[in-house]
Formats: structure tokens, sequence, C-alpha cells
């Protein structure tokens, strides 16, 4: 046998990895929407609505999974002031918010469950007298934000 017959082609990964990033992406938005309507829009039931909650934060961990060299790179430059570090710096923070509003409506969806209702602010408006209402609407508005910042660079973008 030659060593050609013995070699396995090689695999371009990089469009699998659009793909899966893409398909995070997707699974984000359509989990937020998910959550929203079966709590504002359709009153279902507050188990579908926490199952779809915890798929969302699955995928948030995954997205920083995915991204875990470029965060962890981001994190490494907060120290430096830079012109070509400061867009760098924003994208980092830009993704601790996400996590920290993620995280938020987690821990308002968890606690509201284990009294059995929702928690009330104080001097907010109705609707937004609900804590996981309001961090939940924070989120997806953060969420079309953070999207809609980065729709040119998600279409060619790769997992690291």
């Amino acid at each position: 046998m030659t060593s050609g017959a013995t070699q396995l082609p090689s695999i371009n990964k990089g469009p699998r990895r659009v793909w899966g990033r893409g398909l995070v992406h997707l699974g984000l938005l359509l989990t937020v929407a998910g959550a929203l309507a079966t709590l504002t829009i359709l009153y279902i039931r507050n188990a579908i609505h926490s199952d779809i909650g915890l798929v969302f934060v699955g995928l948030v961990v995954v997205h920083l999974v995915q991204r875990r060299r470029t965060v962890a790179r981001m994190v490494s430059q907060f120290g430096r002031v830079h012109a070509f570090v400061k867009r760098r710096i924003l994208l980092a923070g830009s993704d601790m918010l996400l996590a920290f509003i993620t995280l938020n409506v987690l821990v308002s969806g968890v606690w509201d469950w284990s009294r059995g209702g929702p928690i009330q602010l104080p001097l907010v408006p109705r609707p937004f007298d609900r804590w996981h209402f309001l961090s939940g609407v924070a989120l997806v508005l953060y969420l079309i934000f953070h999207v809609w910042h980065r729709r040119k660079r998600l279409r060619g973008s790769t997992i690291q």
C-alpha cells in the first residue's frame, strides 16, 4: 500500500462552524421569543416557560463557549487602553452585559417560580412592574441591539 492510500481527505470545518454559530444565534432568538410568548401572550403554564428559558440559558453558554478564545483574549486586554483594543473591550463588555442580563432573567424566573407568583417592583408602571417580565424585555431589546450590530460579521464569522 502506498502512503497516499491511507491518508484521509482533509475536511474543511469552516462552513460547519459558520452554520453552527448561526444556528446558535437563531436558537437564541427563537427561545427568547418562545419564552416571552409563553409568558405574556399565550399564558401557558410556567413549566413550559421555564423549559424554554433554560434552553435559552444553555444556548448562551454554548454561545460563550464558541467564543471562548475571543472572550478570553478580550478580557485579558481590559488593562490596555489602545484604539485597537477599545473595540475589543466594547465587545467583551457586550458579552458580559449579555451574560448579566441572562443571569438576571434566570434568577428572577427561578425566584418567581419558587414564590409561586411574580415579584412586583415598586414605582414601576404596569405591566413592567414584574421583575422577570422587565428583565425579559430588557434581554429581548438587548439581543435585538446585539444581533443588529453584528449582522454583517455574523455571515462570515467562524468559531475559533
